[in-house]
């Protein structure tokens, strides 16, 4: 059950897409419909079938040949195409952390909206490929309770989703209200403690409980009590208890809406969801903001890049 845009592509012939591939890439001039109509119908484990076929074919990298074939977002986007699914995440945190500067956004953005066990797989796969610990590398490049709770989240230790003790979601709601609400001063470590560990499902019903007791929603209370990268990644992780499809609809919407595109932001979630939930994402931002998917990429995208884009978002929502 999956509610992706894309699926396992049928009939599949690896060796048949490879050798399409190639064709449009040798030569003089480059036939990017044929390469992006070909990525962006087969899914990312079909992909992997192609460049082995590739290989085997021609003994020639197809990501190799992309990257010299193709330019700027478009190339970006059919780079991140062929990356092998269980990396994709592991590779982001690893660009969002090196050299100069640390991309929060990224970190924030995936540490809020993985499950435990996508987590869990991300440091796995993470020491595996690039052989360092995640949270060191997490840790060195970030401080306060910025850091603490991306820690909390890569214990990847949430309580699993059972049944609801009611005693407890009131006790919850009420120690965030005096933590917030009610301190001269904010009471972080409470937030991190019980946004980082407690269940989706117990979560849900503090925050009804929050409202009752505040007359706040938890976010109002977040943004007036919080600041900076904190306040960005507690939003987040409220925003994903609620619903990961509605938080990935407001991530893509921001990225599009406004001056500018934040093409990395779009990229990267168009890819890392197109197989999860962008069906589910295109509805929210439907219901939210009154907007159609399709229609936003059309307006601010141009090119092969807005046609890949449009073929991977799938139908219009009108």
């Amino acid at each position: 059950y999956t509610r992706g845009t894309v699926a396992a592509f049928s009939p599949f012939d690896a060796r048949a897409d490879a050798e399409a591939l190639r064709k449009a890439m040798k030569g003089m001039g480059t036939d990017e419909e044929t390469i992006l109509k070909i990525l962006t119908s087969r899914n990312n484990a079909q992909r992997q079938e192609i460049a082995s076929a590739f290989k085997t074919l021609f003994g020639r990298d197809l990501v190799d040949d992309l990257k010299s074939e193709l330019t700027g977002k478009f190339e970006t986007l059919m780079v991140s195409l062929m990356r092998p699914a269980h990396i994709f995440d592991a590779h982001a945190l690893k660009h969002a952390i090196k050299g100069a500067g640390t991309n929060e956004k990224v970190l924030t953005e995936i540490l809020a909206s993985r499950t435990p066990a996508e987590v869990r797989n991300i440091k796995q796969v993470y020491l595996q490929e690039y052989e360092a610990n995640l949270e060191d590398k997490i840790t060195g490049e970030t401080s306060g309770h910025f850091q603490r709770m991306l820690v909390v989240l890569l214990q990847a230790n949430r309580d699993p989703d059972g049944r609801v003790d009611e005693a407890l979601v009131e006790k919850d709601a009420q120690v965030l209200f005096r933590a917030g609400e009610l301190k001269w001063g904010t009471d972080e470590e409470t937030f991190i403690t019980i946004l980082g560990t407690r269940s989706v499902s117990h979560l849900r019903r503090v925050f009804d409980k929050y409202m009752t007791i505040s007359g706040f929603q938890i976010e109002e209370t977040i943004d007036r009590e919080t600041s900076g990268d904190l306040e960005k990644l507690l939003l987040a992780v409220v925003k994903c208890v609620r619903s990961v499809p509605a938080y990935f609809a407001e991530t893509l919407y921001r990225s599009m809406k406004g001056a500018g595109t934040d093409d990395d932001t779009l990229i990267r979630v168009m890819v890392s969801r197109s197989e999860i939930d962008l069906l589910d994402i295109r509805q929210e931002l439907r219901k939210n903001f009154a907007k159609s998917l399709h229609q936003m990429i059309q307006k601010d995208t141009s090119g092969d890049y807005r046609k890949a884009l449009l073929l991977l978002c799938g139908g219009d929502d009108e």
